[in-house]
């Protein structure tokens, strides 16, 4: 007589391996995975960009006001857009946005014309010792701003410099720091710092174009010239507008070449440029005025690089 085997208790309600359930959670397991990946990135993203832009929209919204005096205890208090309607009426922050937009439109397209030479010289198959002059190009950039800056300062001053004494004993006496010429001077600091960097990006791009391109222009009979006008240029301009992009970004935040030329030259407020206005203002303990020319002058770089970089998709440059 066959003896009935008695299943193992609790084994009526074991799932058997790669049951539904099983499967279900295999699954949820594996859609945590992404996790891993995306926290190293996004904590420090909200952390040291996200938070402090919140906080920064916040304290704009706010004032701080003392009751009783001076010494009286301070309370802070909403006020709404009160802080960017005294950032819009301030003529120093005005006449600074001014400044910098002739600053970008004379200075950014000479600095991306050498940039451009420079790639292009370099991409050419008549130059040589290209590490090294690609060393030579990028080295300001490699240099501190505010070393830089100092350096430039003792080439403009009338008492030490020696480019001011030769010029003088040659012609006229440059003042290099004075009101007419300080912006240029900032300026040539500015060309001479970044252009090797944007030289840099445009002869990566420049790298990347198919040399049976250039040899197809050869054969025809193109020179050089006519290779880099035709077809270098054209295929770089991506190369261009992100190099543009950058240095409109950076212009409207230009703040070290004047903080430290302002030691030496009566011609540097302290609203010179808008981001120099909003350390000023914060240094005077108004945070909230500060927050808000910082607000402004964010959103107005993205406004022009988010503009710039739309007019050269529509252009087809990009």
């Amino acid at each position: 007589m066959a003896v009935p085997v008695t299943a193992p208790q609790g084994s009526l309600t074991a799932a058997p391996a790669g049951s539904p359930p099983q499967r279900r959670a295999a699954r949820r397991a594996g859609g945590r995975i992404w996790l891993v990946f995306v926290l190293p990135f996004a904590v420090p993203f909200v952390a040291f960009y996200l938070a402090p832009i919140g906080y920064a929209i916040t304290q704009s919204l706010l004032r701080t006001e003392r009751s009783g005096g001076i010494f009286g205890r301070p309370r802070t208090v909403f006020t709404g857009l009160d802080q960017y309607a005294a950032v819009f009426s301030d003529p120093a922050f005005l006449s600074g946005v001014g400044r910098m937009l002739l600053f970008g439109v004379v200075q950014v397209p000479i600095m991306l014309a050498i940039a451009l030479a420079l790639a292009l010289v370099l991409d050419s198959a008549v130059a040589r010792l290209k590490k090294v002059f690609r060393i030579v190009f990028f080295l300001p950039y490699a240099i501190p701003g505010v070393v830089a800056a100092l350096m430039w300062a003792f080439l403009y001053s009338p008492q030490l410099s020696p480019i001011v004494n030769v010029l003088d004993a040659v012609g006229p006496r440059p003042d290099f720091l004075g009101s007419e010429a300080i912006l240029w001077s900032i300026a040539n600091v500015v060309t001479w710092t970044y252009t090797g960097y944007n030289m840099l990006i445009i002869f990566a791009a420049l790298q990347a174009i198919p040399q049976e391109l250039s040899e197809a222009a050869r054969s025809d009979g193109a020179g050089g010239i006519r290779t880099a006008w035709s077809i270098k240029i054209p295929i770089v301009r991506p190369a261009l507008v992100l190099t543009g992009v950058f240095s409109i970004i950076g212009t409207l935040q230009l703040f070290t070449e004047p903080v430290v030329l302002r030691l030496i030259s009566t011609n540097i407020t302290s609203g010179y440029t808008p981001n120099l206005l909003a350390f000023s203002i914060a240094s005077g303990n108004n945070y909230p005025l500060a927050a808000a020319t910082s607000v402004v002058l964010a959103m107005g770089t993205f406004v022009l690089s988010f503009g710039f970089f739309r007019l050269a998709q529509k252009r087809g440059w990009s």
